[in-house]
């Protein structure tokens, strides 16, 4: 009765050591190996045979991780406070330091990127990190890919996606592009003064070196007050026409002499 329940028990074994040796591995996934608690190779992908008991794997993925960074409140280098989020995407290059070198490296990273967004933000005003975010990503990805190299992991790019202000500086911001806007048209304005002025000085020197010039401006100076109806007319008469009549009676003598 024993001899017949051995042979199924002995292949029951065999079956469960060789399911607890046998891995397989995606295309995208490596297997960091380790025997008797030291680091041998990274295997896959495909099969990877463990010995049971001696060696031990830890999975990696080698995909790009989107990592959503939680809002962080900032306070700008102008002293405004806001709040600021951020989605952050990496992946490991190097599946042995992402094991050995850091413990849970996505909480690691996720650590990482909330106090660099605050310290690298924290040196700029409000209004570059409007304006400027593209300047800002390049900075954020820069120094975070610097200090997760030792890890294994590269960092392909960082983006700021809101930035959150409270109603007053809302309403401050609102102010200050209004009074902006105002500020460009005054300059508009005067700058159309000028231009009209120097236009008319350019007419006044060449009505004065050209009389006929002034003439026929005189003639459609008539014409326009003619086309109007009204009720009484003023002909303004030139000084050159005014002039030689007021010497000839300067030049007649008076009656009583």
């Amino acid at each position: 009765m024993t001899q017949l329940i051995a042979p199924p028990l002995i292949l029951l074994l065999l079956v469960l050591l060789a399911a607890s040796s046998l891995r397989i591995l995606r295309e995208y996934e490596r297997g960091v190996v380790f025997q008797l608690g030291r680091f041998w190779r990274v295997k896959g992908p495909g099969l990877v045979i463990l010995i049971p008991g001696i060696q031990q794997m830890v999975r990696i993925d080698l995909r790009v991780v989107t990592l959503d960074v939680p809002s962080q409140d900032v306070i700008s280098r102008d002293n405004v406070t806001l709040k600021v989020n951020a989605v952050l995407y990496f992946k490991v290059i190097d599946p042995e330091r992402a094991v050995i070198q850091v413990e849970h490296y996505l909480a690691a990273t996720s650590q990482l990127a909330q106090t660099t967004l605050r310290a690298v933000l924290g040196k700029h005003t409000l209004d570059e990190m409007l304006s400027e975010r593209e300047r800002l990503n390049l900075d954020l990805q820069k120094i975070l890919d610097s200090q997760t190299d030792a890890w294994g992991i590269k960092v392909t790019n960082v983006e700021i996606k809101h930035v959150d202000l409270n109603d007053s500086m809302i309403r401050a911001i609102a102010r200050q592009a209004e009074a902006e806007r105002e500020r460009r048209a005054k300059v508009i304005h005067a700058e159309g003064e000028l231009q009209a002025s120097e236009k008319l000085a350019q007419a006044a020197q060449i009505l004065a070196r050209e009389p006929q010039a002034l003439q026929l401006r005189y003639l459609e100076t008539l014409t326009v007050i003619a086309a109007d109806k009204n009720s009484t007319i003023v002909f303004p008469l030139p000084l050159d026409i005014v002039g030689p009549l007021l010497d000839v009676l300067r030049k007649r003598p008076s009656p009583e002499a």
